[in-house]
């Protein structure tokens, strides 16, 4: 095809069209949440007596966090002779010495806890949560990432849910030690604010399957059980095994007031290690188990809102489709009328842009009804760093898709709440280097170059439009590349920069 051929436009539309689709969705979750968000879940009834739970901490190489951790959970307001503590350990390195002083600790405070270290790590943090349920003594499983540190109350807050035989899992929201620690770790905390408060309340009340988030909830054991147990043929076994239990007709509960805090990643190259993880665990799901909803005895409105949700991330595929078409529409768009513009352009820069403004703001809304105002300048910020990570996560996509396998790697965490911590930057933990940074360098000045040019004709709503994707492609670039430059000295203004200027 030639720059002239309509076909350019027409694909540039059936991407938009995609695109808009999945901005629909956010709007519709938008919708059922503000519709059902005081239907707040109540226990059925109290446990007269508590019962015995077996707190589960998956470690591996976490030596910056997990006695932060260690200390949290010997603070749980919960009788400690109905606590089991397992640290379940595949660490290779000190982290396994700080974990058996740790444990130790706890046994000389009188509670129930025990180290299981595995120098196999078949099935990485599933094989790991499978072996240790071998050996839980509790009905109930409350497991805990080892950047989380849970609040002193929230196993009285959630326990009596489980006096519903019907209740399998019960998810706290996580909240954010360190949201205003630096930019990244600011837009990240919107990325997840929208995604637990939104959609995992306006799935749960609403009827729809909603998924375990992999940590800060509970589990019935039998629940497990009667799913299938872990299993390891995904990235993310955590969204597995909550559809194949509510397959069997378990039901969930998503607490949205109940917040386990957790540490985000406080760097570039963690972040997309994560979100690479997490992108391509979900489509692993979704070929896994989306023939099975489409089978099951649900109705329809649960299967076509399942598969919205399993299906999203193909959204980074569209993309980056989008990346390659917007060039030759610049050029090349044929001039179908002003009502052509309304009627197509219009409603999907509607649905595919603003949809994603009102999704995010909502959630800051709900969640700081008093200074929620204070997120609106990241927005175009959390814009740019969506478009940023297009090529990071269509590469999980496309691994996804042709069965790629690749290792569970885990996010490093530094131990950072909301003070600066001046040393993160020479950890020996570092997240994966790949060639994604200098591919999104390229695209960054292919980018620059589109809307210097589109400036220079005089097509500024265009230009302006476009100044999200060189931004974005180049903070993510950036910032990876320079993770890969010796650290050196930390400096008096690198501190500086990293503290927090409100809450």
């Amino acid at each position: 095809m030639d720059l002239s051929s309509p076909l350019w436009y027409f694909s540039y539309i059936l991407v938009l069209i995609g695109l808009a689709g999945y901005g629909f969705h956010r709007l519709c979750i938008v919708y059922l949440y503000l519709r059902h968000s005081r239907n707040k879940p109540e226990p059925k009834e109290l446990f007269s007596e508590l019962p015995l739970v077996t707190i589960q901490l998956p470690v591996f190489n976490e030596m910056h966090v997990v006695d932060r951790l260690l200390e949290s959970v010997s603070r749980l307001d919960y009788p400690q002779d109905k606590l089991q503590i397992q640290v379940l350990d595949d660490s290779t390195d000190e982290t396994t010495e700080i974990c058996r002083v740790g444990v130790e600790k706890l046994r000389g405070q009188g509670f129930d806890a025990e180290l299981i270290h595995r120098t196999d790590r078949t099935g990485f943090k599933a094989g790991a949560l499978e072996n240790g349920t071998r050996f839980a003594k509790g009905d109930y499983l409350f497991i805990l990432d080892a950047d989380f540190v849970p609040n002193a109350d929230v196993l009285q807050k959630t326990i009596h849910y489980f006096t519903d035989q019907r209740i399998g899992m019960i998810q706290t929201r996580w909240g954010h030690l360190n949201r205003t620690f630096n930019v990244l770790t600011r837009i990240q905390a919107m990325f997840l604010d929208g995604h637990l408060e939104l959609e995992q309340t306006a799935r749960n009340r609403s009827g729809r399957f909603f998924t375990f988030n992999g940590t800060a909830g509970i589990w019935r054991k039998s629940c497990i059980a009667d799913a299938g147990g872990w299993e390891h043929d995904t990235l993310t076994e955590d969204m597995d095994l909550s559809y194949r239990a509510q397959l069997k007709g378990w039901r969930f509960i998503f607490l949205n007031d109940v917040e386990t805090p957790a540490e985000l990643p406080v760097d570039m190259d963690g972040f997309k290690s994560q979100q690479h993880r997490w992108t391509k665990g979900s489509i692993q799901v979704c070929k896994k188990v989306l023939p099975a909803i489409w089978r099951a005895k649900v109705p329809l409105y649960i299967k076509m809102e399942a598969t919205a949700h399993l299906t999203s991330n193909f959204a980074y595929l569209m993309l980056i489709c989008l990346c390659f078409l917007i060039y030759p529409n610049q050029h090349a768009a044929p001039d179908f009328g002003s009502l052509t513009h309304y009627i197509i352009n219009v409603p999907i820069f509607f649905f595919a842009s603003v949809s994603v403004i009102v999704f995010y703001l909502t959630s800051q809304k709900a969640l700081r009804p008093n200074t929620w105002w204070k997120e609106v300048p990241y927005l175009p910020l959390l814009l740019a760093l969506g478009i940023g990570m297009s090529i990071n996560n269509a590469k999980a996509v496309i691994e996804a898709i042709f069965n790629h396998q690749s290792a569970f790697v885990r996010t490093p965490k530094y131990g950072i709440d909301q003070k600066p911590k001046a040393d993160w930057k020479r950890s020996s933990y570092k997240a994966m280097k790949t060639l994604t940074p200098v591919v999104e360098l390229l695209f960054g000045f292919f980018f620059l170059f589109v809307v210097v040019e589109a400036a220079m004709q005089g097509r500024w709503s265009s230009a302006i439009l476009l100044l999200p994707f060189p931004i974005g492609f180049f903070y993510t670039s950036l910032s990876s590349l320079a993770r890969m430059l010796p650290s050196g000295r930390v400096t008096s203004d690198e501190t500086a920069e990293n503290i927090p200027h409100d809450s």
